[in-house]
């Protein structure tokens, strides 16, 4: 048989292998990059110029004297190897001769967690690893409850390092006794401890001689025979759609990655947001068309009529739609080192759609020691929580325990596009489908033609003693005296009612100006020019505020006062009682102020009095035609 045939043989007897996604986790310096070293290197999957490496590296990195010290097979990272510790997630593929498997090496420090969840949301097991000398840590306890809620139902307990504690049964047994007091309420379907010495290899591939009391499986057989399917192709069709395929006027297909079920020509299709059916025409792959498709599957579907679809749209059985909503109940891992600020508008990527998002009620955090539920107003990073969402347009989703791909989602920053937290949907809130928008014969337009302006609001932010209220009475008092019709929205005025009920820390800030933001649009609806003075410190709420209302209804007006003037004015001795520690969360002292990037209007008042600037202001007014 020639080379090529060999090969050929080879890689359609590998085809047929069953794959096992995995992911080791656990407290720091318990073994999970060792662990790993020595599966590669007992499987034999080792070439000998990599051996060689790692013979040399061992030597100059290594923690284990003269012996190789196989988690340098691992930890790529050159901070990772002068440190001894994984930092980032750590991918390798080896194979047996009964299965192929995928690795995640994930770390161990809390401040990496967010790293482990990366892991764990495409594993189908989990091996959490404890020191046996250390036995069950708070970060195992994590790891393990973060596995369960990211949708892991089988778990090996590999109590490692038990070498250094003479084989002992007795600690094995204590820490699977505490381990599994633990993990009774987090529902996995297989929980397999076994013990383990990751640098001699004992239990690793074969039973250990030196653990005769150890009657289970070796880890390696254990990974080979585990039964993790999950059976996503008899699952309910569903098709998120990533691209409108559009090469000519002759083919329109959309095309995408099936998240469940299968799908063959003349099959039934539902659009699940506008319930729109068609049935199915053609399965185009680049391979040609297909007379089926299943779940895990890039392919274009080509329906048999003309059906308005794009991306995030989902494709699904009419007899099984997906949950459609803009609100609903979900588990969030917060990511980032900045606090979770519910009222604040984050991005939320679902499948392949991409929506505004609120978190409107954060019911309670999770103390993943216990799994007791703590009443809660912000997540701060690697918490997790459970609360309520609303987007501004209806999702289609499934409940993450049914559906990953469906039910899982990401929250971005809209302002430095960076990753903050991990969800997963729970349910579907029904709260508001009763109520629908009430139609009505008199609207915005007519209102302010009624009063001869077009409604607008300045929004006048900045510090404390900045002048933006002076200014913006100005504004209003002279708007009256030509006839205009106007309200002003003051903070310290809106905190004696509305208000009455937040204080001052990010998030009651957030609820702050998210609550002035709706009464503003309310007043534009009005067809007044509403002007709100408040020093509205986040670039985040400001720009939602902006959102709320139409294109060119709203100015912002950025009251640029240096601190030190302001601290100079302090008309309510605000200054002076934050910098004696009276005052907690005052901007500009222990609270921050985040400059507009580019306001409609800068005012600079040191150039000239409050009457100038209010005067400039209604004359912009005038020039941009909000004023005849």
């Amino acid at each position: 048989m020639n080379a090529p045939t060999d090969l050929a043989a080879f890689l359609a007897e590998q085809e047929k292998k069953s794959l096992l996604r995995f992911l080791t986790c656990g407290s720091v310096d318990d073994g999970k990059s060792t662990l790993i070293g020595r599966l590669l290197y007992d499987t034999k999957l080792l070439f000998e110029d990599h051996l060689a490496a790692l013979e040399r590296d061992s030597k100059k990195f290594g923690t284990t004297g003269d012996d190789i010290d196989f988690a340098l097979l691992v930890d790529g990272l050159e901070a990772e190897r002068e440190q001894g510790i994984t930092i980032d997630v750590a991918y390798r593929f080896f194979a047996t001769d009964k299965r192929k498997f995928i690795v995640a090496d994930t770390p161990g420090h809390e401040q990496y967690t967010r790293n482990m969840a990366t892991g764990a949301s495409n594993s189908e097991l989990a091996v959490i690893l404890i020191d046996a000398r250390k036995g069950v840590l708070v970060q195992t306890r994590r790891h393990a409850y973060i596995a369960s809620l990211l949708g892991i139902r089988h778990l090996v307990l590999a109590v490692n390092k038990i070498d250094l504690v003479g084989y002992s049964k007795d600690v094995f047994d204590g820490i699977v006794r505490e381990f599994s007091v633990f993990a009774e309420k987090l529902g996995f379907a297989s929980i397999v401890p076994i013990p383990i010495s990751a640098r001699f290899g004992d239990n690793v591939i074969a039973s250990s001689p030196n653990m005769p009391w150890y009657t289970g499986p070796a880890l390696l057989s254990h990974l080979e025979t585990v039964d993790v399917e999950t059976a996503l192709a008899d699952k309910p069709f569903r098709f998120p759609v990533q691209w409108v395929n559009r090469p000519n006027l002759d083919f329109r297909g959309f095309s995408g990655t099936i998240a469940g079920g299968r799908i063959r020509p003349g099959d039934a299709i539902a659009v699940a947001k506008s319930g729109r059916t068609s049935s199915v025409k053609r399965i185009v792959t680049m391979d040609g068309d297909r007379d089926e498709a299943v779940a895990g599957e890039a392919v274009t579907l080509v329906l048999a009529d003309e059906v308005d679809i794009s991306r995030g749209d989902v494709l699904c059985a009419p007899q099984a739609r997906p949950d459609v909503s803009g609100q609903f109940a979900a588990h969030l891992l917060w990511m980032a080192e900045d606090e979770l600020l519910p009222g604040r508008q984050y991005l939320l990527k679902l499948a392949t759609t991409t929506a505004p998002v609120q978190v409107t009620a954060l019911k309670h955090k999770i103390d993943v020691n216990t799994l007791d539920q703590h009443a809660a107003k912000t997540l701060q990073l690697n918490e997790v929580g459970y609360a309520n969402f609303s987007t501004i347009q209806p999702l289609a989703f499934d409940p993450y325990r049914e559906s990953r791909d469906m039910g899982g989602f990401i929250l971005i920053d809209r302002f430095t596009n960076a990753t903050v937290g991990a969800g997963m949907v729970d349910f579907g809130l029904r709260r508001a489908t009763n109520v629908h928008w009430q139609a009505l014969d008199v609207d915005k337009q007519a209102r302010a033609q009624q009063k001869g302006q077009k409604p607008v609001v300045l929004w006048f932010t900045g510090l404390s003693g900045s002048g933006k209220s002076t200014i913006a009475n100005l504004v209003e008092k002279a708007l009256l005296a030509e006839g205009r019709h106007t309200y002003l929205l003051d903070g310290d005025n809106i905190r004696h009612g509305l208000n009455r009920d937040l204080g001052f820390t990010d998030a009651d800030r957030v609820e702050n100006i998210r609550r002035v933001g709706e009464t503003a649009k309310l007043f534009v609806d009005a067809g007044l020019i509403v002007l709100t003075s408040f020093i509205s410190p986040f670039r985040s709420e400001r720009r939602m505020a902006r959102d709320l209302v139409g294109e060119g209804e709203f100015v912002e007006v950025f009251v640029d006062t240096p601190i030190e003037i302001c601290m100079q004015r302090d008309p309510k001795g605000l200054y002076e009682k934050a910098k004696a520690g009276q005052i907690k969360n005052f901007t500009g002292i222990d609270s921050p102020y985040e400059a507009p990037d580019l306001a409609d209007l800068h005012i600079k008042t040191e150039d000239a009095d409050a009457a100038t600037h209010a005067a400039a202001i209604v004359e912009f007014l005038r020039e941009r035609g909000y004023i005849g």
